[in-house]
């Protein structure tokens, strides 16, 4: 091989090399940059939910981007959606009105499989101040109305202390199964509900309370949360900490 192609070859070497190293910063430029995209976003107390593509967490709210007694631009409602801090708590909170339903101010897309999770704090002197709690998934996204119980939900009966009714209209399936909630007046009870195509797993605070058939195939999904139709004595449920979660296509 001559000098000349001997310095030819050397020169594309380098420039090979070069390119790589060029290509791996710039792919850490870019993730640096999305992330302080997304911490910016948090911080203008425009949005401080997250969808990012390719990666697992879909949506999340903490109202981390709200001030107390501000309204929260990620929910809707047919009521008022008031942000405000809870004595002995972390966190900023969503205060649910009597006689109101919320669901996301954009819709998500969900994955075939997927978790969403979330904190709820009920305050009350007793347990049965408290009217049900339901929350779960609905064929729309429309807050014309309030209405609990519909598509496929989850109730929490405070009043009754551990009642909890899980069902569906389509397919018409009716769950009664309990869950002692007195314990968990006055502080938060963490949700997980686990959605795996036709399926959907609750978890109460790592409490499985079923595991069966809630949807209809392709049945569009609508996250909702209706708040006790009343409240007694001074009583109140907030929510906070919202999580979906996509599952990818694994099995579980």
């Amino acid at each position: 091989m001559t000098i000349v192609k001997k310095i030819a070859v050397l020169v594309i070497l380098i420039v090979l090399r070069s390119g790589v190293e060029v290509h791996a910063q710039l792919g850490a430029v870019f993730q640096k940059a999305k992330y302080e995209a997304v911490k910016a976003a948090g911080k203008s107390g425009k949005r401080s939910n997250v969808v990012l593509t390719g990666d697992s967490l879909v949506f999340a709210e903490n109202f981390s981007a709200f001030v107390p007694g501000a309204t929260a631009t990620s929910f809707k409602s047919n009521g008022t959606a008031t942000i405000t801090t809870v004595a002995g708590q972390n966190g900023k909170w969503l205060d649910l009105r009597d006689k109101t339903i919320y669901k996301f101010s954009n819709p998500l897309h969900y994955p075939r499989r997927f978790t969403l999770s979330f904190d709820i704090i009920a305050q009350a002197e007793q347990v049965n101040d408290i009217a049900p709690l339901s929350f779960g998934f609905t064929s729309d996204n429309s807050v014309r109305q309030y209405a609990s119980n519909i598509g496929t939900y989850v109730q929490l009966h405070y009043y009754d202390t551990n009642q909890v009714n899980i069902g569906s209209n389509k397919p018409e399936k009716f769950v009664n199964t309990t869950f002692d909630l007195a314990p968990w007046i006055n502080r938060p009870l963490h949700i997980v509900l686990s959605v795996d195509g036709e399926r959907m797993v609750v978890h109460l605070n790592d409490v499985k309370l079923v595991d069966t058939v809630l949807f209809s195939t392709a049945a569009a999904k609508n996250f909702y949360i209706a708040a006790p139709w009343e409240y007694a004595n001074g009583s109140r449920v907030l929510v906070s900490n919202f999580k979906v979660q996509d599952l990818g296509n694994g099995t579980k």
